[in-house]
């Protein structure tokens, strides 16, 4: 007895030390690592992972000539490249696979998070975190796609941060290459526990949605969301394709009931972007010490919700069988922009158009149902259910297409280890729609925390490549 008693408080303090670590982690990446004061008695906190995006992002905006703004038509016009019959995706597929991960619970709850807290001028430094981000997205994009190895297994190509780092940083003078590079080796595991952590947030969030709006018990959703998954990521090429069917349409859908409301509130919407622009530069805000709450909200939304610089675009942009990469990274540029500038805002408007006094109080899923209730009734709060449920199943969907080159660069081009992850991340989806698991989490926010630190370690003496490829295309 005395055995298993001391066995049992030996599990326990593991358990706790190793909590205590991700705890410390996340809050070195996600925590303040740098507070400003500013005028009015107030405080600017800037996470670790701010203070590396950011300059990133102006340095690539500078490097690219204001790419995002000057090649606008550009990324467009690169869409109509089309699928190769030999494998490999299409510039668009690219877009879609993209867009089903960047567009997540984020673009509703993280919103209304964001706005919460920092008011409508957040929603104007949302914006200017997804201009910045394009043109690292485009960088990622590019290296990604320059760098794309063939895939025995699903055919077409994959690659990606893991690919592009081994490709620069284990090659030998006399141009072989090491087996593995120790940068890539921690950004591949990086992903694969951020994907895995981030899998329990999707279910959680998916059966409390559909317990709220239809009374649906946790467990029946559970099953049912784990069963389809399995349906789709356990067969070999059917993860793009479906996700070509459903990304459009709940992207469209939500896209055109927002335009609906703001026809029907058209008079108002002078008032609202005057609200965004005077809240964003306002002197109120400045003197009353809530000037941080405003930048920082906007700016973390717009990191978060639109990944440029994670890495985990990238993966789906090397999988494009593509004869200019400029045109994969203009893509995965756009993606930035549909995410952050379209979809976000749809979720700002809706919630700016509300009377403020309907909404005191109400935080979270709670706000963004009731502001639909105002709007559509009782179809507001089951359309908006449904939305974030295929928002959240997208990801889970797209994170898995992610994960396929990591597996790849880890173990080696076999089904086993790829069968292995995705049962591994369908347990979790399985566990995480039945009880919110904080620790496991938190572990996803590391996960990704550390993608990008090691992504942007690649970034900077890689960029030129993708700088030339520009100025070759360009010519």
């Amino acid at each position: 007895m005395k055995y298993k008693t001391d066995s049992l408080f030996i599990c326990k303090t593991k358990g706790d030390i190793m909590t205590t670590i991700i705890e410390l982690v996340y809050n070195f990446l996600w925590g303040d690592l740098v507070t400003l004061p500013l005028p009015g008695g107030g405080t600017l906190g800037l996470p670790l992972l701010v203070i590396l995006l950011i300059p990133t992002g102006i340095y690539f905006t500078i490097r690219t000539k204001f790419l995002p703004i000057r090649l606008f038509p550009d990324m467009v016009r690169a869409l109509n490249e089309k699928k190769d019959k030999h494998g490999g995706l299409s510039s668009f597929q690219t877009l879609i696979v993209s867009t089903a991960t960047r567009v997540g619970m984020g673009n509703l709850v993280g919103v209304v998070a964001a706005i919460s807290a920092g008011g409508a001028g957040a929603v104007f430094w949302m914006w200017i975190t997804a201009l910045l981000g394009s043109s690292t997205a485009f960088i990622e994009g590019t290296l990604a796609q320059l760098h794309k190895e063939k895939d025995p297994l699903y055919g077409g190509y994959h690659g990606g941060p893991a690919y592009y780092m081994h490709h620069f940083f284990a090659k030998r003078k006399d141009g072989t290459y090491r087996k593995y590079s120790v940068l890539a080796v921690l950004f591949a595991i990086s992903g694969l526990i951020c994907w895995c952590g981030i899998s329990q947030v999707i279910s959680n969030s998916v059966t409390s949605a559909f317990e709220n709006a239809f009374s649906i018990p946790p467990l029946a959703t559970t099953i049912i969301l784990v069963v389809l998954a399995a349906i789709i990521v356990l067969r070999k090429n059917a993860t793009v394709k479906v996700l070509d069917i459903m990304v459009p349409i709940m992207a469209c859908a939500y896209f055109i009931f927002t335009v609906i409301i703001i026809l029907t509130h058209l008079g108002q919407m002078p008032d609202v972007f005057a609200r965004i622009f005077q809240e964003a530069f306002g002197f109120r805000q400045v003197a009353a010490g809530g000037f941080g709450a405003v930048l920082m909200n906007g700016v973390k939304r717009g990191l978060f919700s639109n990944e440029a610089g994670s890495g985990s675009a990238p993966c789906a942009a090397a999988a494009a069988k593509s004869d200019d990469a400029v045109k994969i990274g203009l893509v995965q540029s756009l993606g930035v922009f549909i995410d952050t500038i379209v979809i976000c805002t749809c979720t700002a408007m809706i919630l700016l158009l509300v009377p403020q006094e309907l909404t005191n109080g109400l935080v979270g899923m709670d706000l963004l149902q009731s502001a639909m209730q105002y709007h559509l009734g009782t179809f507001g709060t089951i359309f908006i259910a449904a939305t974030l449920a295929m928002f959240s199943f997208s990801t889970f969907i797209g994170i898995l297409f992610y994960a396929r080159s990591n597996v790849a660069y880890l173990f080696g081009n076999k089904w086993c280890y790829q069968t292995a992850y995705k049962i591994v991340a369908l347990v979790m989806l399985f566990i995480g729609g039945l009880a919110a698991y904080t620790t496991v989490w938190d572990l996803g926010d590391v996960g990704v925390g550390l993608m990008t630190i090691f992504n942007l370690i690649a970034l900077y003496p890689m960029g030129g490549q993708a700088l030339n490829a520009l100025r070759d295309a360009e010519k």
